[in-house]
């Protein structure tokens, strides 16, 4: 007997070793942790049940079956964070490559269905160099099988990609069908084909940072959600935001102790928004005094910073913030704004987290590269992602108001729940000046009257009160008051519950 437990304990530590000494010291040397040591900073402490860490591959093509390396370039498996249950695979570089082969997609495949199973959020560690050629088809067979339980899963349970070294070929797709994806700077990077490969069809040439870099994704592509400076930062942010998010479609959004008054009044809101309807202020702050002790993470804060999308808490429970930023562009919505907001926004309803929304929009952005690039169908995003949206829904209107953007924010005829509005609210079709120039079209150049016409425009329209008078706006509040109004809409929410019509899926405009 003792024998059979030492040869079971050698086995584990051949499997634990990976790729060898070296290929961890390799590892190592370009500044990142192995797959085991990944899932060790994830997960609780002495909370990883590891799953097939003795799987092999089964090819013979090209001579490999004479390599063999236990568990076969990934680590797969459950543990806890912070005591909830989550499922991960952690692709090993130090094995082939971390490439994918037939096995080892079953591998991933096998707890893809059992995080579906048992309803609980499933994590992906991605440091690889695509599919094993060896394998050929049998390798794309895996990644279609692996890409088929994404959809599945999609809007069922959390799924998360963290992509902690290179990401190319098939491997990219998985990521881009789950929830959240986050990179490592200057050690990570996502891209169909690399650099070789873009040289030789098109002859750019181009680095595997310009070409897929964090700073592209975040920035530009808006794969990314997130970029972290080390592999340690970007995993225990992911603990973080674990504990924002529900375990499934079914299950209650989390509910920490929190000491945060809900009842706490911030005077300083009070004088938040400028004197002049020009200036612009950092809705960020708004955000701090508003959630659970100034908690708040950001999704997406590098692309289409005209907008804010992120989680926070109000009375210990999860709440999406989606948020006009006057800092940016003034705050106006544009084809990138409306697509990461509506992102979020159906997130949020797939997992029945209540959206806060900030309103301050002076309006759709102009012009013909928005235009000819389809802000139409990118703005219908925002909007339909609303209007579908069953979750409770409260809105804030601080400032501008102006045109559709006003009805695409969450308005009241957008199934809205409490749509409030500060005294400082100003909700009309446009500005003063332009309603004015359009409606008295005949004292143009005549700068006293069309003066004396905004201002009167201004006292009439430019208020919460239209709207409040129409039922449009519920209550006109008083900044300082916010928090209040708000976890008290939530908490009379709570037992909302709303159905849209049957049907297959809806056809959102793409």
């Amino acid at each position: 007997m003792k024998e059979i437990l030492e040869s079971l304990e050698a086995r584990r530590e051949l499997a634990r070793a990976g790729g060898g000494a070296a290929r961890v010291a390799a590892q190592h040397k370009r500044g990142k942790l192995t797959a085991r040591e990944r899932i060790e900073l994830l997960l609780d402490e002495g909370s990883f049940e590891e799953f097939d860490m003795f799987v092999q591959h089964r090819a013979t093509d090209f001579d490999m079956d004479k390599s063999h390396v236990p568990g076969d370039g990934v680590v797969t498996g459950w543990g806890t964070v912070n005591g909830r249950t989550v499922f991960l695979f952690a692709k090993d570089f130090t094995v082939f490559g971390g490439s994918l082969s037939e096995t080892h997609a079953q591998k991933i495949t096998k707890i893809q269905d059992m995080a579906l199973k048992n309803r609980a959020p499933i994590i992906g560690l991605f440091d690889a160099g695509g599919a094993r050629i060896q394998e050929g088809v049998a390798a794309l067979g895996g990644y279609g099988e692996v890409f088929q339980r994404n959809v599945l899963a999609s809007g069922v349970i959390p799924q998360i990609s963290v992509i902690m070294g290179p990401c190319a070929g098939g491997d990219v797709y998985s990521p881009a069908m789950t929830d959240f994806i986050f990179m490592v700077r200057d050690t990570s990077y996502m891209f169909v084909t690399g650099p070789d490969v873009v040289k030789t069809v098109t002859n750019e040439s181009v680095t595997a940072e310009e070409l897929g870099g964090a700073s592209v994704h975040t920035t530009k592509s808006s794969i990314a959600d997130k970029a972290y400076d080390n592999e340690v930062e970007a995993l225990l942010q992911m603990r973080r935001l674990i504990d924002f998010l529900p375990e499934s479609n079914t299950a209650d959004v989390p509910e920490i102790p929190t000491f945060d008054d809900g009842e706490r009044m911030d005077m300083s809101l009070d004088t938040l928004i400028p004197q002049s309807a020009n200036k612009p202020y950092d809705m960020h702050e708004l955000i701090a005094k508003l959630v659970d002790e100034g908690d708040f993470f950001e999704i997406q804060e590098a692309h289409a910073r005209n907008i804010i999308t992120g989680f926070a808490r109000i009375e210990g429970r999860t709440v999406g913030i989606v948020a006009n930023q006057p800092l940016v562009l003034a705050g106006v919505l544009d084809a990138d704004a409306s697509r990461k907001a509506a992102r979020f926004v159906r997130f949020c309803d797939c997992f029945s987290i209540p959206i806060i929304t900030l309103v301050d929009v002076p309006g759709f952005l102009p012009g013909t590269a928005q235009e000819y690039g389809g802000l139409i169908k990118h703005g219908a995003k925002l909007l339909f992602a609303f209007a579908e949206a069953t979750v409770p829904k409260v809105t804030i209107i601080t400032r501008k108001a102006f045109g559709g953007a006003y009805d695409v924010m969450a308005s009241k005829h957008l199934r809205g729940d409490v749509n409030y509005a500060w005294p400082t609210a100003q909700i009309a079709v446009m500005g003063a000046k332009g309603a004015v120039e359009i409606i008295f079209r005949a004292d143009i150049g005549d700068d006293d009257k069309i003066a004396t016409r905004a201002k009167d425009y201004e006292e009439r329209f430019l208020s919460p009160f239209v709207a409040a008078e129409r039922g449009y706006i519920d209550e006109v509040i008083m900044p300082h008051a916010t928090r209040r109004r708000v976890a008290r809409a939530l908490a009379m929410l709570r037992g909302k519950m709303l159905e849209n019509p049957w049907k297959k899926h809806d056809n959102i405009p793409l």
